[in-house]
């Protein structure tokens, strides 16, 4: 088995979090989002994994370098963003050896299940199907286009406008994994592509199946502020009581400063007496006596004054202002 993690996108919708630090580096509980990603790679038995570079590929590169824990990693360099489906041909001969092929996005956070995902792959394989795609069972669809049509165990449709899409009675969210056959990646163009147009469609058309395993796993996609901050302090606080909270080591918090339902990494500094309501306070920010974050991000190097309130916001260093956050996010269960 061999994976590619996608990871070269922009992050346009995490700015501007994201002006300096790409998206596999945001903090979660500690480390890189990419590295929560990778471990479940290498626990599955991966045998290498690749990562695609566009936006701040440079730092992605410098944090992970040749492997990662025993596992080995490569790097595919995109000059110009080449999109889900045209990351692969690049990749042709690193994918050669491989008779599975994994595919992750990686900016969703996960427990993935991929020995099941793998088990139902190989079983499908037998029973003729060429790619098996993770689908969330409880996500709403709303937030993510509708969703996927599902029956049973396969794929119907990925568009609203598919006939079979409307008279599914199943709609579920992709969770960010996929399973396919090596050979799969000669039918995708050189270029620039979208992995749904490309591949999996054109399959379906054919009569292909594209077979479908669900999970019920924690699951976050952080593409968004809100979502960020909504997987960071789930992953991060998991197993605490209702109104826990963490200070990662390295992290200089207060005795007098009240914390709950947030995260302060490490090299963060927050001040007596403030208070901290599922707030992420990033490595290197600083808050202020008694000053009070609520529904918040305070990003690397960031500041909030003494006294100051911030609240659903996010506030970078450098930015022209503090970006509003909606009161709840979605997309994570």
């Amino acid at each position: 088995m061999r994976a590619l993690v996608l990871a070269a996108g922009r992050g346009e919708r995490l700015r501007p979090l994201t002006d300096e630090l790409p998206k596999p580096l945001l903090p979660v509980a500690g480390r890189p989002l990419a590295a929560w990603t990778l471990e479940r790679l290498r626990a599955a038995g991966v045998e290498a994994a690749a990562l695609n570079l566009h936006h701040r590929g440079e730092a992605i590169r410098a944090t992970f370098g040749a492997s990662f824990g025993g596992l080995p990693l490569v790097y595919s360099e995109e000059p110009e963003l080449l999109g889900t489906g045209g990351a692969l041909p690049p990749l042709a001969d690193f994918f050669a050896p491989a008779d599975v092929v994994l595919l992750v996005n990686g900016d969703t956070l996960c427990r993935w299940p991929l020995a099941r995902l793998l088990a139902r792959h190989r079983r499908a394989r037998r029973q003729g199907a060429v790619a098996t795609l993770l689908f969330h069972r409880t996500v709403d669809p709303l937030p993510f286009g509708g969703g996927v049509a599902l029956e049973g165990e396969r794929v119907l449709a990925f568009r609203r406008d598919a006939l079979a899409w409307g008279a599914a009675r199943v709609r579920r969210v992709f969770a960010g994994a996929a399973a396919l056959a090596p050979e799969l990646l000669a039918d995708l163009p050189a270029g620039r592509s979208d992995i749904v147009a490309a591949l999996y469609e054109p399959l379906l058309a054919r009569g292909q199946e594209i077979a479908a395993v669900e999970t019920a796993r924690a699951w976050h996609d952080l593409g968004t502020p809100e979502r960020y901050l909504e997987g960071a302090l789930a992953r991060a606080l998991d197993g605490l009581p209702a109104r826990g909270a963490r200070a990662l080591p390295g992290a200089d918090v207060e005795p007098t400063a009240r914390l709950a339902r947030s995260v302060v990494e490490a090299g963060a500094k927050v001040a007596a007496g403030a208070r901290l309501e599922r707030a992420l306070v990033l490595p290197g920010a600083r808050v202020g006596a008694g000053a009070t974050l609520a529904h918040a991000i305070l990003g690397p190097g960031a500041e909030v004054a003494a006294g100051e309130r911030l609240a659903h916001a996010l506030r970078t260093v450098g930015a022209a202002g503090d970006r509003p956050l909606a009161a709840h996010s979605a997309g994570s269960a």
